[in-house]
């Protein structure tokens, strides 16, 4: 912290490029500046240092690298990756570095968010919690998370739509995070969860537990613009929801899935799913993932497809398919071509222009070519969010 305080964006300009050419630093891939949620020992919980979640107000992909350069300066970081710890002197040193953009910070996010870090107040509560700020670096979005910060920055960067689906590599992330109670007070150790009510109830002000899980709810951290959640409690953080999607009350997004356009979601997109544009999954159908019972197959579904009300897969569709309601249709599925000739599904993994359905009379599946899409295609007025 011994740089001197540039005095013109031209001397900025020049500290920065300095910082970022200099002998041992690594120029990252995304970087973000966020507020951590740590189990507190002193604050009554079990164990100390555990991060429950870390929220990123700001998250950067190959931008804002002047930033990100003079925080690595100042906390001493080579820029690899990792998480630091921002002290407020951290804090009061990249303001009075940035102090040239002092007049209109909110056109820098970083610096904005480094304003509201260094003046927050930490109200004390019921929950045996401290925040701490944090820079938390990514070096290659091909290596696996290093920390529960860098797996909480790249789901971040999944639901703002930064990255796609499979764009980052999630390898190892349940082990990353810690199972956390998520309650309308801020997440709270599981093991002083009993307490932490007990405490609130006293108080005069109990606390709502929304769930038990390693995700919380995409919307407490990133809401992207463009879509409609009918129940929040319904998308993981990671979820990745073009511009255009409604996700209706039944309807279920997992980390690292979701749409590439406007889709209608009645059903479930399950972890590494990927569903494309103008697609309806009818209410309770269900695509195969990849965590459980769906081996490594990443699945997805194309343009313009209808998968049916109870309907489900575990092939890929490509463009313009139906899967009738109440059929579920696995690799394993025989399935009657045109010909008369039978086939496992697994041999249409992805082909155009089918509709799969069964025969009514003798239960046989059957696949029968089909030109154009479905006729009906998604209502332009309820996706217009």
């Amino acid at each position: 912290m011994t740089q001197p305080r540039p005095g013109t964006v031209e001397e900025f300009t020049e500290l920065v490029g300095r910082l970022r050419s200099r002998d041992g630093y690594t120029e990252p891939v995304a970087f973000g500046v966020g507020i951590a949620t740590v189990a507190d020992a002193a604050a009554g919980a079990t164990e100390d240092g555990v991060v429950l979640d870390t929220w990123f107000p700001s998250i950067n992909l190959a931008a804002n690298l002047g930033a990100v350069a003079l925080l690595c300066d100042i906390a001493g970081h080579d820029g690899s990756a990792g998480t630091v710890e921002l002290t407020t002197e951290h804090l009061d040193e990249m303001l009075a570095r940035a102090a040239v953009f002092a007049d209109d910070l909110n056109a820098h996010p970083n610096l904005a968010v480094v304003r509201d870090l260094r003046d927050r107040s930490v109200a004390s509560g019921v929950l045996p919690t401290r925040q701490q700020a944090v820079l938390t670096v990514i070096a290659s979005l091909e290596e696996a998370p290093v920390d529960a910060h860098d797996a909480y920055l790249r789901l971040h960067l999944l639901s703002a739509r930064e990255v796609r689906p499979h764009g980052a590599n999630l390898d190892g992330v349940f082990g990353q995070l810690a199972n956390v109670a998520w309650t309308s007070a801020g997440p709270c150790p599981v093991a002083d969860l009993p307490a932490a009510v007990r405490r609130a109830r006293l108080a005069g002000a109990p606390l709502t537990v929304l769930g038990v899980d390693k995700f919380p709810r995409m919307v407490d951290y990133v809401v992207p613009a463009g879509v409609r959640i009918a129940d929040a409690d319904r998308v993981r953080l990671g979820a990745h929801l073009a511009e255009g999607t409604t996700v209706m009350h039944e309807g279920f997004v997992n980390f690292n899935a979701g749409t590439l356009g406007a889709a209608m979601v009645e059903g479930r997109i399950s972890a590494g799913v990927v569903v494309g544009a103008n697609t309806d999954l009818g209410g309770s159908a269900s695509i195969m993932g990849t965590l459980s019972g769906g081996g490594k197959e990443i699945i997805s579904v194309g343009e313009e497809c209808l998968i049916g009300a109870n309907a489900g897969i575990g092939i890929s569709l490509g463009d313009r398919c139906i899967v009738e309601a109440g059929l579920y249709v696995t690799a394993g599925t025989v399935v009657t071509m045109p010909d008369g000739t039978r086939r496992k599904a697994k041999d249409l993994n992805g082909s155009h222009d089918l509709l799969f359905r069964r025969n009514s009379l003798t239960g046989a599946v059957e696949v029968v070519h089909r030109a154009g899409a479905w006729s009906e295609g998604l209502n332009a007025d309820l996706h217009a969010n």
